[in-house]
């Protein structure tokens, strides 16, 4: 199973639509990016028929320090992205 870059990606949407691949480049860019950026302001992104990527809070916790595993470490509250695919997605997989 092969692992696509971003580079591989931009090929690709080059390939399938026409564009250059500069150009293709800076839509894929330009598509990240604007992800990113409501990702960071709190906002989900729903992609219909691909999935829906949101920002999830973990709650805090304690873990073991992986050094001598006696430790017991308090692990802080932190803010995640996560993705959830939709049934395009999972079909198109399957």
């Amino acid at each position: 199973m092969a692992r696509l870059s971003k580079q591989d990606v931009a090929s690709s949407v080059a390939e399938s639509t026409g564009l250059s691949k500069r150009d293709a480049t800076t839509a894929v860019d330009a598509a990240l990016e604007a992800i990113q950026n409501a990702l960071s302001n709190g906002d989900s992104v729903g992609l219909i028929g691909f999935g829906t990527f949101d920002v999830a809070t973990r709650a805090p916790r304690q873990g073991r320090n992986p050094r001598n595993r006696d430790e017991i470490i308090d692990i802080p509250e932190k803010t995640v992205p996560r993705f959830k695919a939709g049934k395009g997605l999972k079909d198109a997989c399957s």
